[in-house]
Formats: C-alpha cells, sequence, structure tokens
C-alpha cells in the first residue's frame, strides 16, 4: 500500500533535508577542529551564548558533565562582558555562536577574550564580525536557521573532544548514525503536526502558560518559550525547570492555568514525572511533549538521549510555532524592540 503523503504547512521538506546534508557534510570540519584543540590541550571550556546561542548550548554542556568529569561551564554574553571569570585564562576555550555573526554581546566578549590570547571557535561566518575576532571558525552555509543543524554541529564537536580524550568511546558508531538524522526528524514532525495544530488552536490565546523541562531539554524548552512565545509571538509564558517547579512556581497551578512539560529521556525524567503527576491533580489543562513517543531509524536507543533536544526542536521550535503564528495571525518574523534600535 502506498504511504499517504503528508503536507507541512510552511514547511519545504527538500530544502530542509538539502541542508542538512549540508549540515552533516561539515562533519569532517568540525571533526579536525576538535581535533586541534585537543592537541593543543587546555584547562577548562567555555560555551559563550546570549538568548537562543546560551539555550542550544544547555544541552551540549550537559552532555559534557554526563560523559566526562572536564571543567565545562556555560555562561551568557552580557553577564561575562561585566563579571570577566577568574577561571577564564589562556588555558581555557571558548566556543560560541551567533549565524548572523553580529550579535552584539557575543562579538564584545570575543573580542576581549581573543585579546587576552584565549582560544575562540565560532559557529559563524568567516566574514562576519564574530568571525574576523575568532581563532577557529565553523561555518555552515545554509539558509533556514533550524535548531537541530546547530545541535548537530554542536554535538559533533563537544563528542568528538571527549572521545579524543578517553571519553565516549562510541563517537564513531554516533557520528556515523547521525547521517540520517534529518529523515527521522521530518517524520517527527509529520506525526506531530495534527497535534500541533490542535494544541495551538486550544492554548495560543492563553493569558498566561508554565513551561516546564528538565536535564538534556531543558535548553530547549526554555528556547521555545522565550525565543517562539516571548519574543516572536509575545504570549506570556513561565519557563522553569522541574526540580524547581516545586519552589514557586505549583502555587499558580489551579484549574484552567496551562502547564506545557517537555518530558525526556535521561535521569531527570522521574522529575519530569513528577511535575506531569501534580499537574494531572490540579490544573486540566496539562499538555505532556514526550521525546520517547517518537521513533529514530537507525539510530540506536544509547544515543537517545542525544537527539531528544532535536526531537523537541522538532516539534515545539518548528511545527508548534508554525501553527501559533497561523492562530495569533502575528508574524514570527516581526519584532517592536529587538534589534529594531540601540537598547
Amino acid at each position: 500500500m502506498e504511504k499517504e503523503k503528508v503536507t507541512l504547512a510552511k514547511f519545504d521538506v527538500d530544502k530542509y533535508l538539502k541542508e542538512g546534508d549540508a549540515i552533516y557534510a561539515q562533519r569532517g570540519a568540525v571533526e579536525k577542529v576538535a581535533d586541534e584543540i585537543v592537541e593543543k590541550g587546555f584547562k577548562n571550556i567555555f560555551f559563550l551564548g546570549i538568548g537562543g546561542t546560551y539555550a542550544e548550548f544547555a544541552p551540549v554542556k550537559y552532555f559534557m558533565d554526563k560523559y566526562s568529569d572536564l571543567d565545562v561551564y556555560l555562561v551568557e554574553a552580557a553577564e561575562i562582558n561585566v563579571l570577566r571569570p577568574k577561571k577564564l585564562t589562556k588555558d581555557s576555550v571558548v566556543i560560541t555562536a551567533s549565524a548572523s555573526g553580529d550579535t552584539k554581546e557575543i562579538v564584545e566578549a570575543a573580542t576581549w577574550i581573543k585579546a587576552e590570547g584565549i582560544e575562540v571557535v565560532s559557529f559563524t561566518k568567516h566574514e562576519s564580525p564574530l568571525g574576523k575576532v575568532s581563532t577557529k571558525i565553523i561555518q555552515a552555509d545554509v539558509t533556514t536557521g533550524m535548531c537541530e543543524y546547530s545541535y548537530l554541529l554542536f554535538d559533533l564537536l563537544a563528542l568528538r573532544i571527549l572521545n579524543k580524550m578517553g571519553y565516549f568511546p562510541k563517537y564513531e558508531l554516533f557520528a556515523d548514525q547521525m547521517k540520517g538524522i534529518f529523515k527521522n526528524l521530518v517524520a517527527i514532525r509529520e506525526q506531530f503536526d495534527p497535534k500541533a495544530e490542535e494544541i495551538a488552536k486550544k492554548y495560543y490565546n492563553e493569558p498566561y502558560n508554565i513551561w516546564v523541562g528538565s536535564g538534556a531539554t531543558w535548553g530547549e524548552t526554555y528556547l521555545f518559550s522565550m525565543c517562539i512565545l516571548e519574543e516572536m509571538q509575545w504570549v506570556r509564558t513561565k519557563s522553569v525547570t522541574s526540580p524547581e517547579f516545586f519552589h514557586g512556581t505549583l502555587e499558580l497551578v489551579e484549574p484552567g492555568v496551562p502547564v506545557f512539560l517537555v518530558k525526556g529521556e535521561d535521569e531527570c525524567r522521574q522529575l519530569d514525572t513528577r511535575v506531569e503527576r501534580f499537574c494531572q491533580r490540579f490544573t486540566n489543562k496539562l499538555v505532556v511533549f514526550d521525546t520517547q513517543e517518537y521513533a529514530l531509524d537507525g539510530i540506536d536507543d544509547e544515543f537517545r538521549v542525544i537527539v531528544s533536544p532535536m526531537i523537541a526542536t522538532s516539534v515545539l521550535t518548528e511545527r508548534l510555532a508554525a501553527h501559533y503564528e497561523t492562530y495569533t495571525k502575528h508574524n514570527l518574523n516581526y519584532r517592536r524592540y529587538y534589534r529594531q534600535f540601540e537598547y
């Protein structure tokens, strides 16, 4: 029987898969940078981000902490510019990213960090302001800003570093299997899309929303609530981790208050389940996004935790966002303040 063709509104599958191939083709370049970092040696690693990039680096730090005992920090660019942490030295490696290459706070941080003789590895464009103040650059020639593109590149760099230092022995197998990740993520989009439309239609006009996540999927939970709902849709949200939920936020849960839970597949899943059980008792508007519900063809189960943020971004930042835009009638690209003037 011929498989029914699913059409995803506001999503070009062919373009996505072509750009996914371009991203995966960067594997060799990423591995070369990772090998050079290890060969040179370092005392610690700082992931430097702001806004969406800060959120995208969160699972990468989680994985490095999970699989190694290296000293790894996740820092916010505007904050590091004023704090100048003493642990950031010439023996450090700074890894940062900016698709535009001109993110003000990141460029400022990279400029003084490089001037102090510290390695700055940037996922950005060579000729951008950030590219010009970086010591190593990884450029991906794609036009669409899909978060999973970033996740894959970041994971390849971080896990290759770990592998070369005696951690994460199955790096080659993981990296080989990632060649098929984007076809999997298309199938996941197709599976989730009807539910995305249903959720957006039901909740787009809620006056207040609570978003909860933890572990490897916390960064994506925060990214969706902040970048998409707040910045792009002007929807009032509260994002909180599953452990922190029980220290403040729980008192705001009552019938009629929507709680959206992103349920992951790592050690923190039990914390997500605790939130789920509580909310089942005290609100009639609980929505659970469980990454475990989605199959990954050709990818071993032991790698699912690494892929879980990619699953989350496919269903949330891509499909759910598209349907919110339809119902709010608020263009995802429109801003009142962000990058509109100096502030």
